[in-house]
C-alpha cells in the first residue's frame, strides 16, 4: 500500500470512507542540523534575540562558557570565530560580537545575542526581540585564512595592520 502525505497526494487508490481520514498534521520547517556555512560575508537581515539567564557558564560550540557580560552570539550559518556588527533596525544602535555558538533554532531568527549585548543595542527584556542587520567584519576561511567582511566594506576604510593582527 502506498503512503501518501499532504493535500496534493493522490487518493483514487485509498480504501477508507472520506470521513474516516485522519486530519493531515501540520507540516513543519525542518531543524537542519548542519546547514551549509555561509563565508560569503554580506550583511543579513533578520530578527534577533537573546541567551536566557539559564545558559549562562554553559559550554557554547566553540568550547568557551556563555558569559553574560561578554560580546558572544549564535548563528546557524556563520563559521565559528566570525566578527560581525550587529546593529539593531529600530534604534540604529549596535554591537561588535564574536560567533562563538550555533542557533537560535527559531525560524526566522538569524542571531542570539549575549544578555549585554542584547541591552546595548537595544533590545529589551520585555520585547526580547528586534530587527537586525548582520554586518561580517572577519569571516574565517577553512584554509585558516580571514576574508573581509561588509561590515569593513561600509567603512570604506582598512587599518590592514589591526587585521593581520587577530591571525
Amino acid at each position: 500500500m502506498a503512503c501518501s502525505v499532504g493535500a496534493a497526494a493522490d487518493e483514487s487508490n485509498s480504501t477508507a470512507s472520506p470521513t474516516a481520514r485522519q486530519p493531515v498534521a501540520p507540516v513543519h520547517e525542518p531543524v537542519v542540523a548542519n546547514p551549509m556555512l555561509d563565508r560569503s560575508g554580506d550583511k543579513r537581515r533578520g530578527k534577533a534575540s537573546f541567551y536566557a539567564r539559564m545558559f549562562a557558564g554553559r559550554k557554547m560550540a566553540d568550547g568557551t562558557p556563555m558569559l553574560p557580560q561578554s560580546n558572544s552570539a549564535a548563528s546557524k550559518t556563520l563559521p565559528l570565530g566570525t566578527t560581525a556588527k550587529v546593529t539593531n533596525l529600530e534604534t540604529g544602535q549596535s554591537a561588535v560580537v564574536t560567533i562563538r555558538d550555533r542557533g537560535p533554532y527559531i525560524r526566522g531568527r538569524i542571531v542570539d545575542l549575549s544578555p549585554s549585548t542584547a541591552k546595548q543595542i537595544g533590545i529589551d527584556h520585555k520585547k526580547g526581540v528586534a530587527r537586525v542587520e548582520v554586518a561580517p567584519i572577519l569571516v574565517p576561511l577553512p584554509d585558516g585564512r580571514l576574508k573581509l567582511g561588509a561590515a569593513v566594506a561600509d567603512a570604506g576604510r582598512v587599518d590592514l595592520d589591526r587585521v593581520a593582527s587577530n591571525d
